[in-house]
């Protein structure tokens, strides 16, 4: 089963400071959650990162578990070339129900990393093997995210857009769900909105959509 974890405010700690943990915090950053990274070394982007505050750093070697049961993470994931470490962490991380993910050992972890095609953190498409195999979910994204750039236009981000914006406003006004739904729906059928998006005019966009809401009935 794939699913889209909502982390926003939760704990992950990264353990391992190498080009394999830099690629999980790159995809964990967005995501708004608060990252601990756990080495006694790491590479530049890392320490840019955490120069910056937007992650932080344990500088230690892991030589036990303790630390788990001091930060209580929601999310652990190793990268660390020790496999013995690794597989000790993913075993306490599941007697203490922490979602616990190893890069060495997909199948004991808790989820598995498929590769994304990302359209302006708008869209995400993931590429999934189930595990089975990270390095075909690259070549397959690399094969079909071309297909995918023609189809996915600027006019559907843009749509996107408007709906977070009439959605939210539509639950201040209108009070049941299918009314909602009948309402957003107008508004991806709306011809006035679909030239204001292709004209890039958003602001005129988002108060056409708003008068919509507005004067549903």
């Amino acid at each position: 089963m794939i699913v889209d974890l909502n982390l926003q405010g939760k704990s992950v700690i990264v353990i391992g400071g190498g080009n394999e943990a830099q690629k999980r915090i790159n995809s964990l950053i967005k995501e708004k959650c608060n990252i601990i990274v756990i080495s006694n070394k790491v590479t530049p982007q890392i320490s840019r990162l955490v120069k910056s505050k937007k992650i932080q750093l344990k500088k230690q070697n892991i030589q036990d578990t303790k630390f788990i049961s001091k930060l209580k993470p929601d999310i652990i994931i190793t990268t660390t070339d020790d496999k013995k470490l690794n597989q000790k962490i993913i075993n306490i991380g599941k007697k203490k129900k922490i979602i616990t993910y190893s890069s060495d050992n997909p199948d004991e972890s808790d989820f598995s990393n498929p590769a994304i095609i990302d359209f302006e953190k708008m869209i995400q498409i993931a590429i999934f093997t189930g595990g089975r195999s990270p390095a075909m979910s690259k070549k397959l994204k690399r094969k079909s995210e071309e297909l995918f750039r023609k189809i996915i236009t600027k006019e559907d981000i843009g749509q996107i857009k408007i709906q977070k914006i009439a959605r939210g406003a539509a639950k201040e006004k209108i009070p049941t769900p299918t009314e909602r739904k009948a309402c957003l729906r107008s508004i991806m059928a709306d011809n006035e909105i679909d030239q204001l998006i292709k004209d890039s005019q958003m602001k005129k966009a988002e108060k056409r959509a708003i008068t919509i809401v507005r004067n549903w009935k």
